[in-house]
């Protein structure tokens, strides 16, 4: 058993730490308010503090970041936080195992796999890719171990109130009730299960043929948003849903109150074509598969 600090407590972290409790690991979670599960080491912390930071991860085998400012706010929250966790992996020697995300892949037309460039020219996204690239380089000059677990838009039991699935989206398909989609209904789209990141995370944590490069998260087959809804319904034994597609306009005009919706725009290339996850590398290589869908829809519907 081993020293792992969580970093982060949100709908990933959480899993994580309960995962790593279950096993019998040492688990320190740190976040702003020293929040965190029972049986864990609870911290309080300004992840942008390097000193305190390195002074928590002191004896870690496993360093994990799974924080996730608001959208609005990479570009000022990232960079010293991204300093903080480099800082604190080379003082300790723990693995890094960062949470990524597709976001800097920028628009694909086929599946994604993990070589392909970080090419998005958005500003924010462009800040995840250099976390990356800062990192590697890290590896690379033989300062620290690292490795990154990038999945789709998650879903599962603790998912955040953004999430497309979340309850929103599951309240009103309960009660038989039309739901509200900011995007197509019947684009084919990855989804990715919130248990999956945390075991995946914990797998790249612990094996070294992990270390050095990035992993997509085991991933089912795509489905749109009408393809969950039914097969949600049917776990449920609800009506069969009624969904409805907001017009983009409308869509645009709702960002300019809310700083959520206002960030749509960035992401919209991911819901206007087929967005395909390609995780066969990691399954292969670790033995690994994606929950099935129908068993992770009940996980998520009776959490």
């Amino acid at each position: 058993m081993g020293k792992h600090v969580v970093v982060g407590s949100g709908q990933v972290g959480a899993h994580l730490a309960g995962k790593l409790l279950t096993q019998g690991h040492e688990v320190v979670v740190v976040t702003r308010s020293g929040s965190g599960p029972a049986g864990a080491v609870k911290v309080a912390a300004d992840v942008a503090d390097q000193a305190r930071l390195i002074e928590v991860a002191r004896g870690a085998d496993v360093l994990y970041n799974c924080v996730n400012p608001q959208y609005h706010r990479w570009l000022t929250d990232w960079p010293p936080m991204a300093a903080s966790f480099l800082a604190a992996a080379e003082a300790s020697g723990a693995v890094y195992v960062m949470l990524g995300n597709l976001y800097p892949y920028g628009p694909v037309t086929a599946p994604m796999t993990e070589d392909l460039p970080l090419s998005s020219p958005n500003p924010k996204f462009r800040v995840r890719a250099r976390m990356w690239a800062d990192a590697l380089a890290a590896h690379e000059a033989g300062r620290i171990r690292v490795t990154e677990i990038r999945g789709s838009d998650y879903y599962g039991p603790g998912a955040s109130d953004q999430s497309y699935l979340g309850d929103r989206f599951t309240v009103p398909l309960k009660a038989g009730k039309p739901i509200m989609s900011p995007w197509p209904i019947d684009m084919p789209h990855s989804w990715t299960y919130l248990p999956d990141v945390a075991d995946t995370m914990i797998t790249a944590g612990a094996d070294e043929r992990a270390w050095g490069r990035p992993w997509h998260v085991p991933t089912a087959e795509p489905l749109t948003f009408r393809q969950m809804a039914r097969r949600m319904a049917a776990v449920v034994g609800a009506p069969a849903p009624r969904l409805r597609s907001m017009p983009w306009p409308l869509v645009r005009v709702a960002g300019l109150f809310s700083p959520m919706l206002g960030e749509l725009r960035h992401v919209r290339h991911q819901f206007t074509a087929p967005y395909v996850l390609d995780s066969s590398a990691f399954q292969r290589t670790f033995g690994a598969a994606p929950t099935p869908v129908d068993v992770a829809l009940k996980a998520t519907l009776d959490g």
